[in-house]
């Protein structure tokens, strides 16, 4: 049997920043790794709620 974490960590985007600051690299990812979401404009409007909300003081 392979060793799970060989396919696990076989290709990692290239991250910016060091320790807790850390993040992938926004510009080297692609829709292999996920980010390609058609749809996450609408979920937001969905999740946000209507617009003439009375704002809380």
């Amino acid at each position: 049997m392979a060793d799970p974490f060989d396919r696990a960590t076989s290709k990692a985007p290239p991250t910016l920043g060091e320790g807790c600051l850390s993040r992938y690299d926004p510009a080297a990812l692609d829709t292999d790794d996920g980010t390609d979401f058609p749809g996450a404009a609408q979920l937001w409007e969905q999740l946000q709620g209507p617009s003439d909300a009375p704002v809380p003081d």
